[in-house]
């Protein structure tokens, strides 16, 4: 198959092909205007794979509300090797297609089912995926396996896109390699002309014509047909060819010079997604009362027109466009109640109900309860944007009034749960105002806010505050609820807005009714936390603590599959808060495996992050970056904003020393526009900028930046800097600020408890009042946790001192210590401070080779250290959200990189 003007664009696809053969991955996403020659180039590599499994599919616009249909398409040639799939994947696949009745899947585990089971089909034989008009494909298909494509890597697969470049299906596909086609050159568009005629055509009339074009293959095809049709050869003279308006003024001229019965079947099949001859012959004999005989005749004069090819099938969708666009809305009623009629009410009731809905003219609320039903089917597939057009179309069918106001909230919240927010605010938009309702007008409140946390716009807190307020009086365990978000996106969004604050949030909850628990009740997780963040917030952080410990152990010792993990955030962040590092480990390990085993990537974006703030406070740096670009790589998965998601790893550069990455995460999470005292991302920043300065033995620059957080006092982490504060006071010889920080942090640190808290406790009076014990007393406190930083720290804080009291041999095994454990997790800046105290002593430090762990990517480190943990390559794929294949691969550089031959050895070097 040869393209004309493609030469580059085939040997790119050609070399797609050429390394899937040799087990690599690849992906392409085909943009371009409407006729430009996408889908050419899909056939193109099509035909090209005559050695490789070709799956197909194409998005239909009269099929954009059917979740899971194009996706469905895709596999059907493999859903036989789906019973080889891990059960929880298996489920949800088979859920999501309506061949299982089970609860509604997660779309991101059907994501990883598709890619295990392409996998699973490469293994055998490379795989090609082509996905044409991605514009027209349903969201879910089109999220899934946009998912799929980013993680893609050594899996013996192709996926190839095409998509319109003006649509909004591009945003899911960015990221991925483009191809962004443009017209033909005028020679090759000259050629092509003169190829799709059998006679000699005037080149100087030819050249004016094709440059009308713009080079456009399917305007120039359409134009060969016209003079072939013996049409006018004359130029427009000014009147350039619109390549979708004009293209369908000429199918339509080629519509109307057809019989009138030929029409009403050309209109039947535009108005039917399924191309499905039988049904066009069932709905003609209801519209036209036209044989089987008379609509087989009609078919093959459209098929000689050139306008339908395969029985009932567009040759173009612009063809489809045109004939649908230009019937009257009487006439598209008349249409769909054929296709009503004839489409089996029980085996395919959503497409039976939403052909009636299309024929419906005016309200009609037996429809409308048929399309609430398609909704509630739509859900239990996970298809939650089909849910919320069938609710969406039942709203529209519905009298102005609260009914429909319910209907289009309903829609609403099914919008957001598919992580479409700016559907969800389409819809809101369509409320009836006024209709004094409190609990919907509370209702559009909250799951307005909910968008705006979604969309990273200001007001969010605000607005799920004030529905919070309103439905705490209507129904209590919404208002709770609602408070929760309101608390959980005070402490989580970049910016809460002017005139808004956490601790407004949380006398809020104090103040409603059976919002916080009062005893001897016992409450559930999501009341205990609130309660504890309230207190926290409102009252103090000793009043607060019992609070926090209950929550935290309530959270726990839940079940994963309810309120613990939806509000699981709440709780790693009192776990910091109380300065419980396992209770922090406990959770993030636990929600994070629970996410992976479901496949809900929200819950394991907040879990990747718990894990990241665990291994970097434990001193494993490259574990911890190992889960921040998890975190990360499901942030951009998700849709969530990148400039901070992207910015969340800014303590790990601080505990490095690299100072040029933590200030730009630092500008980007705590500039000039944040706010006082600012989210739990700010304080992050702020605290990292402490960090960063005290390892590299800036004092003064971080008293100063330790100095806003004291200020502000920051409800949540704002303890964090306290042992940093009187650490840098203490050098600046500034003892009043010192003992400042140094009273705080007793107060806190005593109602704590913990050895973490006691033992940071111990130290800050130790360096205020440099009495010996109490260096001693923290070495005995954080030897008990797993804080290697902290432990190291003590280690340095105390040889410090001991080498200004000229105790030079005691020094020397702190520093030491110190020196080891700094360096050995790679907190370079650090390690320099303990070196150079060291040599002040009169010792040089060993000079550390460089681990060769540290030369693996984050992605190859993730599977290593399940590899040594004896994960085997099919858990580890599910649990990384990668094929098998790519697991094979990463384990093979990494056993190259590391010089290890088999796994007993892997786990010798990584325990190491």
């Amino acid at each position: 198959m040869v393209l004309r003007g493609r030469k580059a664009e085939t040997a790119e696809l050609d070399d797609l092909l050429t390394r899937a053969r040799t087990g690599l991955s690849g992906t392409v996403v085909i943009s371009g205007p409407a006729g430009i020659g996408k889908s050419a180039l899909l056939d193109y590599a099509t035909t090209s794979a005559t050695d490789l499994q070709v799956g197909r599919t194409a998005g239909i616009e009269a099929e954009q509300e059917l979740g899971f249909a194009a996706l469905h398409r895709l596999l059907r040639p493999f859903l036989g090797r789906r019973g080889r799939l891990p059960g929880p994947q298996r489920d949800a696949l088979e859920t999501a297609f309506g061949l299982l009745h089970a609860a509604p899947p997660d779309r991101f585990l059907v994501g990883l089912a598709t890619l295990t089971l392409l996998a699973e089909a490469a293994a055998t034989k490379p795989v090609l995926a082509v996905c044409d008009d991605a514009q027209w494909m349903d969201r879910e298909s089109l999220e899934v396996l946009a998912f799929v494509a980013r993680r893609l890597h050594a899996d013996a697969i192709v996926m190839l896109f095409g998509v319109r470049d003006d649509d909004t299906a591009l945003d899911s596909l960015t990221g991925l390699p483009e191809l962004r086609l443009s017209g033909l050159p005028g020679d090759e568009a000259l050629a092509l002309l003169q190829a799709s005629v059998d006679t000699e055509v005037d080149r100087v009339i030819a050249a004016q014509r094709v440059a009308e074009t713009d080079g456009n293959p399917l305007a120039i095809l359409e134009l060969g047909r016209s003079l072939a049709r013996g049409e006018a050869a004359e130029p427009a003279f000014g009147q350039p060819l619109s390549l979708d308006g004009r293209l369908k003024e000429r199918f339509l001229r080629q519509v109307v010079g057809l019989d009138t019965l030929t029409q009403q079947v050309l209109l039947v099949a535009a108005a039917d997604a399924t191309s499905d001859p039988v049904l066009l012959r069932q709905a003609m004999a209801r519209l036209a009362s036209a044989s089987p005989a008379e609509v087989g005749t009609a078919l093959e004069r459209a098929e000689d027109a050139e306008l339908l090819t395969d029985g009932a099938r567009f040759r173009h969708p612009l063809i489809r466009s045109a004939v649908y666009g230009a019937a009257t809305s009487s006439r598209r009623r008349q249409v769909h109640a054929a296709l009503a009629e004839a489409t089996d009410p029980v085996g395919d009731a959503d497409r039976h109900a939403w052909h009636l809905a299309a024929a419906a003219d005016g309200p009609d609320e037996e429809v409308a309860t048929r399309l609430e039903a398609g909704a509630d089917r739509a859900r239990e597939r996970g298809g939650h944007l089909a849910q919320a057009a069938f609710l969406r179309r039942a709203a529209e069918l519905t009298r102005p009034g609260p009914q429909r106001n319910g209907r289009l909230l309903a829609a609403c919240g099914a919008a957001l749960t598919a992580g479409a927010p700016h559907r969800a605010e389409e819809l809101l938009d369509l409320l009836t105002p006024d209709l004094g309702v409190p609990f919907l007008d509370a209702l559009a409140m909250r799951l307005r806010g909910f968008l705006n946390v979604m969309l990273g716009r200001p007001g969010a807190v605000t607005l799920l505050l004030q529905a919070a307020q309103t439905l705490s009086e209507l129904d209590p365990r919404a208002g709770q609820e609602t408070l929760l978000e309101a608390m959980d996106a005070a402490i989580v969004v970049a910016r809460i807005g002017p005139g808004m604050s956490a601790k407004q949030v949380a006398q809020a909850a104090l103040a409603a009714p059976r919002a916080v628990p009062a005893e001897p009740r016992e409450p559930g997780v999501g009341g205990l936390l609130l309660a504890g963040h309230a207190t926290l917030i409102s009252v103090g952080y000793a009043q607060a603590v019992p609070l926090m410990r209950r929550g935290v152990n309530a959270m726990l010792a839940a079940d994963e599959h309810g309120d613990a993990s939806r509000w699981f955030l709440l709780g790693a962040v009192l776990a910091l808060d109380l300065w419980d590092i396992d209770a922090l480990g406990a959770g993030a390990h636990r929600f994070s495996t629970a996410a992976r085993r479901q496949g809900a990537l929200r819950m394991l974006q907040a879990g990747a992050h718990g894990s990241a703030t665990h291994a970097l406070l434990c001193g494993r740096l490259a574990a911890a970056e190992a889960h921040f670009a998890e975190f990360m790589d499901i942030a951009a998965a998700i849709g969530a904003d990148l400039r901070f998601a992207g910015t969340s790893d800014v303590l790990l550069h601080a505990w490095r020393g690299d100072r040029e990455r933590t200030l730009a995460a630092v500008a980007v999470q705590a500039g000039p526009e944040s706010e006082q005292p600012g989210g739990l991302q700010v304080q992050f920043a702020r605290t990292a900028l402490v960090v960063l300065e005290l390892g590299h033995r800036r004092y003064a620059q971080a008293q100063a930046a330790a100095e806003i957080v004291y200020a502000s006092d920051p409800p949540h982490y704002g303890g964090a800097v306290l042992p940093d504060l009187v650490e840098a006071a203490v050098r600046n010889d500034d003892l009043a600020t010192a003992q400042r920080a140094l009273q705080r942090l007793s107060e806190r640190a005593e109602a704590s408890g913990t050895a973490w808290a006691l033992g940071l406790l111990a130290r800050s009076r130790a360096l205020v009042t440099g009495d010996d014990q109490l260096y001693l007393r923290a070495h005995e406190l954080l030897a008990a946790t797993p804080l290697a930083p902290e432990r190291a720290r003590t280690h340095l804080l105390y040889g410090e001192w001991l080498r200004r009291r000229h105790r030079r041999s005691e020094a020397r095994q702190q520093l030491r210590a110190a020196y080891e454990l700094f360096a050995g997790m790679g907190a370079t800046a650090f390690a320099e401070r303990a070196r150079i105290e060291l040599a002040a002593t009169g010792e040089h430090a060993r000079t550390r080779d460089p681990s060769t762990v540290r030369a693996l990517t984050p992605q190859e480190l993730r599977v290593a250290q399940l590899a040594a943990a004896g994960v085997t390559n099919q858990e580890i794929a599910a649990e990384l959200f990668i094929s098998a294949s790519t697991v094979e691969y990463h384990l093979r550089k990494v056993f190259r990189k590391l010089d290890v031959t088999s796994r007993r050895q892997l786990k010798d070097v990584m325990d190491a």
